[in-house]
């Protein structure tokens, strides 16, 4: 007897935020907040640990622990990582914008003088960053589609390819097909930060523009999956909400990411909330020491996953927590557009803290026990 062919079904397309739909904001901070010192101890003792592990963690119920938090991770990084911390500069392209964002110096309604790099402009900040000793680069831009879209970003990457082993990128949301783009072009990473999972706060500082749609946003990193990115980078803006209660939502969506795109390398950033045009202060303040809490606990919870501190900390606080589990660092970064190759010091983004140079931050990884890296991989040996 013949049989009928059964319909051919395309398989569904799998989603964060399926998983981030079974947890409401409030339950994720009680779960934080009830945590006790048991529930701390059995973390630390355990081999392995899970998103209820690194809940007790970053509670406040962990604060006693840090100094054997902070031991802990540094033997998990060095079994993982070793002696290195990784440099990296950004690269600003662009501060144009069309979006309205509360925190941000190149938000739309922010009164100031407007600039998108040239093909000429671009290859000058090159020069300067290759005399700087760099080989990886973050390229960044406000969000501004039809100014700084696409053909934009692949005449940027053609320019820039030939000068550097490592391109990152740091710019709007793109769609699956435009990361694939832009990975034949040679896009190693993409960082997207949520800024905050609680969509209420989301929606109170990105009232217009494309940002607005926090949906969107959320699904970026799928779609950089999707498309097969070497490594994607997550974090939130801290101060704009409960630090706690946005790191679990991180930390939710780093194991989510981790086990279905298993072939994807992640990194997490730390930005607090820092000085900028709009002047907008931060809703949560955290301390050097909660800070201190949250990297050695991300550590803790993925023992693999780079850990990156940008010059918004202060040298003090960066030297500091070299052995503590951070594996990234940028360096003598300009945060507006030409801002290495002329001293042009308006336009920018944010305000950093520690101005060393690249050197001279190289020289305190060294004399910290640790050794500067510049590149972490050689075109030549990816197949």
């Amino acid at each position: 007897m013949p049989t009928t062919a059964l319909p051919r079904t395309q398989p569904a397309i799998t989603s964060f935020e399926q998983t981030f739909n079974d947890w409401a904001w409030e339950d994720a901070t009680a779960l934080i907040h009830s945590r006790t010192a048991a529930d701390v101890e059995r973390a630390l003792q355990n081999p392995t640990r899970d998103l209820r592990d690194f809940a007790a963690l970053i509670s406040p119920a962990a604060a006693p622990y840090l100094e054997r938090m902070a031991a802990l991770a540094n033997q998990a990084t060095l079994r993982r990582f070793g002696r290195v911390i990784q440099l990296y500069a950004p690269l600003y392209l662009s501060n144009e914008c069309q979006n309205i964002c509360t925190y941000c110096g190149f938000s739309m309604d922010n009164a100031l003088e407007r600039k998108t790099l040239n093909p000429a402009e671009i290859l000058r900040e090159t020069e300067v960053l290759k005399a700087m000793g760099y080989e990886h680069v973050l390229l960044v831009t406000g969000e501004a589609n039809r100014s700084v879209g696409m053909p934009y970003f692949e005449q940027a990457f053609n320019l820039l390819r030939p000068h550097f082993s490592q391109l990152s990128l740091e710019v709007q949301p793109l769609e699956e097909q435009d990361y694939r783009r832009l990975t034949e072009l040679g896009l190693h990473s993409v960082l997207v930060y949520q800024e905050t999972y609680r969509q209420e706060t989301y929606k109170v500082h990105h009232p217009k523009g494309r940002k607005s749609s926090f949906a969107y946003r959320l699904d970026t990193p799928d779609r950089l999956g999707r498309a097969g990115v070497h490594k994607i980078g997550l974090g939130v803006l801290i101060g704009l909400e409960d630090w706690r209660s946005d790191s679990f939502f991180t930390a939710m969506h780093l194991r989510y990411l981790s086990r279905t795109y298993w072939r994807t390398k992640y990194s997490i950033s730390f930005p607090r909330l820092r000085p900028h045009a709009g002047g907008l202060q931060p809703t949560s303040i955290m301390s050097d020491r909660e800070l201190v809490q949250l990297i050695t606990a991300y550590r803790l919870l993925d023992p693999d996953v780079e850990l990156s501190l940008s010059t918004r900390e202060t040298e003090r606080f960066r030297d500091n927590v070299i052995p503590l589990g951070v594996t990234t660092f940028s360096a003598g970064s300009k945060t507006n557009p030409g801002g290495y190759a002329c001293a042009e010091e308006s336009l920018e983004q944010f305000e950093i803290s520690d101005e060393r140079s690249p050197a001279e931050v190289a020289a305190v990884i060294r004399k910290s026990g640790y050794q500067p890296v510049w590149k972490d991989w050689d075109r030549g040996y990816v197949g």
